[in-house]
């Protein structure tokens, strides 16, 4: 690993603010990497969860700024529930090698910024996953393997546990006001679950989002063989505010969010309009992504090798908070806290600040606060907390049986707080 790339790597994982297994969340650790998706197959706003020993397929797709097609190979890291490794040898959870060449590439159309697009499906004929789970995909070239460019997550579930979730208004601490509560009940009845108290993990989140995930180590109580998760303190969670959008698929004309186009050479630059602080204002429904981006360009049916890149320019005029750390929140940016979602203050124009190369799409973005000491971001004093918005929550039960080294993702379901 070259110097650069390492003192790159290195803030990448410092500026982090982990949940679990801060070495495994999905990351890029090559500048010259754009554009990271990962989803199922097919359904651009599932989240990567297939299941196991179906026709699903989790999908990777990402952009390497180059010219010519570096000879790229990857490989698969079973983790725990807690995103930390297994410890499990390849033999144990896979069926054939634990290593595959990435042959689904092509290069990029008449676009200012020359790129070569890569494409990847797991399981595939090469590397066949056998057990469900975490599992980590890590990316590197064929002549450096020690050197990952790029790692991200994904998950195979059994669906044995089927999952009823609930969010409402009405919490444990407040009335239609600023938070949401999640409620579940897991059908245990297929699952050969022996001790519901002390051999489940229920891991929830919110948007995608890593820095307020939660695990529970148990549920409230048995109802027969369901497992009932509700009226507890941790699966409260602020609301937030919808995300913000803006859509940069035309070189010539602004989309929207767009305040203008600029060209200075070699790029072009997308102006966005000038953010201000929505706590406190009345709450707007607004059509949301969660957080995701879509890739394309206004005149191309093919934008994974047709959309242009350009530097786009965000900006949030609001006074300096010392201490407290700005960032962008957004698959734009793979969820995570570090020097390339972080806003910095610019005294001269009274706003926070930060530009990133991203290619033509639709995207989805927040802004979240982290204040000093904490270890997550907040929606709260930036975008305002909001009872109606309209959130996405995932929720996944592990199952770790006696004598068993790994856990078993039993049951998976995505709800909505259309309150």
């Amino acid at each position: 690993m070259d110097l650069r790339r390492c003192i790159y790597f290195c803030m990448v994982v410092l500026c982090s603010v982990p949940v679990f297994g801060s070495g495994t969340m999905t990351g890029i650790f090559d500048e010259k990497i754009k554009s990271l998706q990962v989803r199922l197959d097919g359904n651009d706003f599932a989240s990567p969860v297939a299941v196991l020993g179906s026709a699903d397929r989790i999908r990777v797709d990402f952009d390497r700024i180059a010219e010519d097609r570096d000879f790229l190979r990857y490989s698969l890291v079973h983790c725990n529930a807690r995103w930390q490794p297994s410890g499990l040898v390849d033999s144990e959870f896979l069926d054939g090698f634990n290593e595959g060449t990435i042959e689904d590439y092509d290069f990029s159309r008449a676009t200012t910024v020359h790129y070569v697009h890569y494409s990847l499906t797991i399981p595939n004929e090469q590397v066949s996953p056998r057990l469900s789970g975490n599992y980590l995909l890590k990316i590197y070239s064929e002549d450096n393997p020690d050197d990952v460019l790029l790692q991200c997550r994904f998950m195979l579930c059994e669906m044995t546990a089927p999952i009823e979730a609930s969010v409402s208004s009405r919490t444990d601490i407040d009335y239609n006001e600023a938070n949401q509560q999640v409620n579940f009940m897991v059908d245990l009845e297929r699952a050969e679950v022996d001790d519901p108290f002390n051999d489940l993990l229920a891991v929830v989140g919110q948007n995608g989002r890593l820095d307020n995930e939660v695990a529970i180590g148990h549920p409230l109580r048995l109802q027969g063989r369901k497992a009932v998760f509700e009226h507890l303190p941790k699966l409260i969670f602020e609301a937030g505010n919808e995300y913000r959008r803006f859509e940069i698929v035309s070189e010539q004309y602004p989309g929207m969010g767009v305040d203008y186009i600029d060209y200075f050479d070699p790029y072009r630059h997308y102006m966005l309009y000038v953010d201000t602080p929505r706590a406190g204002e009345p709450y707007s429904y607004d059509q949301t992504q969660h957080g995701r981006f879509f890739i394309r360009r206004a005149d191309s049916q093919d934008g994974d090798v047709d959309a242009d890149y350009g530097i786009v320019h965000f900006a949030l005029d609001m006074p300096e908070q010392p201490g407290t750390m700005i960032f962008i929140d957004g698959d734009l940016v793979q969820r995570r806290f570090g020097p390339e979602s972080r806003m910095q203050y610019n005294a001269a124009t009274g706003r926070y600040e930060l530009s990133m190369l991203l290619k033509q799409g639709a995207y989805n973005y927040r802004y979240l606060a982290v204040p000093p000491g904490a270890s997550r971001g907040y929606t709260g004093s930036i975008e305002g907390d909001n009872y109606q918005t309209v959130n996405e929550y995932d929720v996944k039960i592990y199952h770790r049986r006696r004598g068993e080294r790994y856990d078993r993702l039993i049951g998976f379901t995505t709800t909505r707080s259309d309150l």
